[in-house]
């Protein structure tokens, strides 16, 4: 099959020098990438790994409760916050 292609300047640079170096035709390394290329995109996605949050002792807590705001900023900054 012959078609027309525009090929980017960084991939063109990456063919030739692909080209060069194997000392092949053209044709040859585009068809290899492309079939290399479609062969990746046509497969599974390969499974991923769950991510997990390693845990860290902390200690004990300073302040036994954060829920109340002005309570904590009292503990933490004194009672000149105010």
């Amino acid at each position: 099959m012959r078609t027309t292609l525009t090929i980017d300047d960084d991939i063109a640079a990456t063919l030739e020098r692909l080209r060069r170096n194997r000392d092949a035709n053209l044709k040859d390394i585009v068809n290899d990438a492309l079939r290399r290329g479609l062969r990746d995109m046509e497969a599974r996605p390969k499974p991923r790994k769950p991510f997990q949050t390693r845990s860290v002792d902390a200690g004990a807590m300073l302040i036994p409760n954060i829920d109340n705001v002005a309570e904590v900023l009292a503990i933490v900054e004194g009672d000149a916050f105010k």
